[in-house]
This record gives C-alpha cells, structure tokens and sequence, in this order.
C-alpha cells in the first residue's frame, strides 16, 4: 500500500514539481532562440533524440545486460535534457540560453518519443507482448500531464507574474532539487538488497554512456565549429539525461524498481562525472581570462 502510494502519488507529484520549476525558468525567447541558433540547436536535438538511443541500444548489446538492465538503459536514453543540465551549463559557464533552448525543445519532442523508444525495448529485450506495451496515446497524455504542462504552467507563471516568479525561483528550484534527490534515494532504497549486483551490472555501462556521450557531444561541437562555451552546453545536455522522468516510468508505468533504478543509479554517476566537467570548465575559463588580460 505504502509503495503505491509512492509510485502513484508521490513520486507524480514530486516530478511536476521539478517539471513546474523548470518551466518558470523558461520564456518564449528561449523557443525563439531556434532560428537564431539553428545550427547549435539542431546539433544538440540530433544527439539528443536520435544519437543518444542509437548510442543506448549499441551499448546495451556490447556490454550484454540483463533484460531489466538493458530497458532501464533504453528508459533513460528515451528522456533526454531536464532541468539539471541547465543548472550544470551554467555552473560550467556554458552558453545557458542554449541550453535552456534545448531543454525546451527536448522537453515537447520526448513527450512523443519517450513510449516507442520504450515499447521497442521492451519487445527487444524483454519479449513483451502487444497488449504488455505501453499504449502509445495514453502514455503521451500522462507525460504531458506530469511534464510537459507543468512546464507551461511554469512559464505562464513567470510571463504573467513575473515579481511572483523571481520571488519563487529560488524556493522552487530548491525544492525541485530536495525531491530529485528524494526520488533517486526512494529508489535506490528499495532496492537496497540488489545495490551491489546493480552497480556490477549496469554500473560499467551507464558510466560509459555517460562519458562517452560527453565526449561525443564536444567532438560534434568541434567539428561544427561552435564556440566553446556552446560546446560545452552540447556536451551536457547530450551527455546528461532528465533521470526523474526515467524512474517515474519505470516506477509508475512499467511497475518495475530494477528498471528504474538504472536511471537512478546514473544520477550518481552524472553529477560526478559532470562535477569533474564544471571543474576543467571553470579552469580553462580562468586560464583563457589570465591570457587576455597578460596579453
């Protein structure tokens, strides 16, 4: 009874919230910036929603996961961007418009991907028959509900009631934090017994996808010629995935917590790999600032 209510109330609840303050962050220049940036914004939706579960499919078969594993790896691949990459970008003093762009863009694109991205895991991996699949329409209607109009609402709120929303900002971010990290213990805590066996399993891949994509994400920038605070932002936001959404629908649509504590788990491994990002960020910042003004 306690952990349906969990799953069903809570942890919907919690993610609207998140989703909620990461709208108020938002504004309508922010989906403007499209045809502004159009190459650096169709850079990061292309690794977003096409590489990124390529790069999860290909990864999964490497490292031969198991069945719930190599889903969880798929769920989390399918929800890209979310609010803590934007607050990373701009710890790592990346291009935060870009980025904010991008989680907007991600953010009504995955609402329509996120369930055929699943289903073809499930029925890869797990030989899930047709009437055990996600129903495709359904299943949109729920993520829109739990993220995608939140975010609306968000915005609306900071567009109408703006001193409302400045005043807000930085309670709700706090509190979208506080129940981020209270879903990714929930998860990890109930699966506690099997913690040790996860990490051995799924802990190699995620750490690699999380890495590897990072690394992917630079290259890209690079080879487009972006500058560089636009190559970090691309780095993040192909390399760090909305986790949140990932365990809310392995918790509460597919009623599966060794799924869900894939994404859970990858929580972890992102905040420390891009700790390490905003560290050489922030140097190469300060040392390139030091050069001008020698020079």
């Amino acid at each position: 009874m306690e952990s349906g209510i969990l799953v069903n109330v809570v942890m919907p609840i919690c993610l609207a919230i998140i989703m909620f303050g990461m709208g108020i962050s938002l504004r309508l220049d922010d989906f403007k910036r499209v045809f502004v940036l159009p190459k650096a914004v169709a850079l990061g939706v292309f690794g977003q929603i096409i590489l990124l579960p390529i790069a999860g499919y290909l990864f999964v078969v490497l490292f031969k996961l198991s069945p719930e594993h190599s889903v969880g790896i798929m769920v989390l691949v399918a929800c890209a961007g979310g609010a803590v990459s934007n607050l990373i970008v701009y710890l790592a003093k990346g291009d935060l418009a870009l980025s904010v762009t991008l989680t907007s863009v991600s953010c009504v694109v995955t609402v329509i991907t996120i369930p055929f991205i699943v289903n073809f895991a499930l029925a890869e991996f797990m030989n899930a028959s047709e009437k055990t699949l996600l129903p495709i329409g359904s299943t949109n209607i729920r993520l829109f509900v739990l993220t995608l109009f939140p975010v609306m609402l968000g915005m609306l709120v900071g567009h109408f009631y703006s001193k409302l929303a400045s005043r807000i900002e930085a309670h709700v971010t706090k509190l979208s934090t506080i129940f981020f990290v209270a879903i990714v213990l929930g998860i990890l805590i109930k699966e506690r017994n099997n913690f040790v066996p996860l990490l051995l399993s799924a802990g190699p891949v995620v750490v690699s996808l999380n890495v590897s994509m990072m690394l992917v994400g630079l290259a890209l920038a690079k080879l487009f010629r972006l500058n560089s605070p636009q190559s970090v932002t691309i780095s993040i936001e192909i390399g760090v995935q909305n986790s949140a959404t990932g365990i809310y629908i392995a918790s509460a649509l597919l009623h599966n917590s060794e799924i869900a504590a894939v994404p859970a788990v990858y929580s972890i491994v992102m905040l420390v790999s891009s700790a390490v990002l905003i560290g050489i960020a922030r140097k190469r910042v300060t040392t390139r600032a030091s050069s001008t003004s020698l020079s």
